[in-house]
């Protein structure tokens, strides 16, 4: 019983911190899963669904502070929803998955901690479309086959490419993970879609996170605490990740 609600609370730390950049927080909710030993079967499908409530949520709020360019999303869309819808129905390996899934958790903690966007940077750089197009397709694909929305992919391109800055890509990144969510749930539909029998708690406790933190994130709040605690949870994911 502790431990359920350890978990539960550690769900509400993830979408607070992730839903505060306008993330959905499945790389999140999968290293908890990870570290928690929940069934590997029922990880991909459960983190997509908590994926959806929370990246929603951020994407209201960051929409109703005007921080959202459609012109952007819509190139880097066209292929990475199909793709996602693809990837849902591809299976790999227990390790290259793991080992998959350990470097997008890498690149979420080193989003989290600052280090791929360390100046609000107002330069701009024009968007090139075809490029833009073929990146989401990438990260589409990858989100399909691991279970998640892709924003920890997609933020760093925006923020280092300079086509969005800090705020824009939280509302952009929280479009692009819903849009590639619902696709990867419309996927795995079609084949197994296995879910936690306590999926309704943890989207109980996402949706309380999420909302929290879409509202701190769009007004300028920066949970600095929460992102080291998160961040050694997600190390020790890696590390479980790498090692098993």
């Amino acid at each position: 019983m502790q431990n359920q609600l350890f978990f539960l609370f550690l769900i509400v730390i993830v979408s607070f911190l992730y839903a505060s950049v306008g993330h959905g927080g499945a790389s999140g909710y999968l290293a908890l899963m990870v570290l928690f030993g929940i069934n590997q079967s029922e990880m991909k499908t459960s983190a997509l669904i908590l994926n959806v409530f929370v990246s929603a949520i951020a994407f209201i709020s960051y929409y109703r502070e005007g921080y959202f360019r459609s012109k952007i999303l819509i190139p880097f869309i066209i292929l990475s929803i199909p793709l996602a819808f693809i990837g849902a129905h591809i299976t790999i390996d227990t390790r290259t998955y793991k080992l998959l899934l350990a470097a997008c958790l890498l690149i979420a903690t080193m989003r989290i901690l600052g280090f791929i966007q360390k100046k609000n940077s107002e330069q701009r750089i024009t968007l090139r479309f075809i490029p833009a197009m073929l990146i989401g397709g990438v990260i589409g694909l990858i989100s399909g086959i691991l279970g998640i929305g892709g924003g920890v992919i997609l933020s760093p391109v925006l923020l280092l490419l300079h086509w969005a800055n800090m705020k824009e890509t939280a509302a952009l990144s929280a479009a692009f993970i819903f849009l590639n969510s619902i696709a990867g749930l419309a996927g795995a539909t079609l084949s197994d879609f296995i879910i936690s029998p306590t999926l309704y708690f943890w989207s109980g406790a996402a949706i309380i996170g999420g909302m929290a933190g879409a509202y701190f994130g769009s007004k300028r709040f920066n949970p600095t605490a929460l992102k080291y605690v998160l961040s050694v949870v997600m190390v020790f994911a890696i590390f479980k990740l790498i090692i098993s």
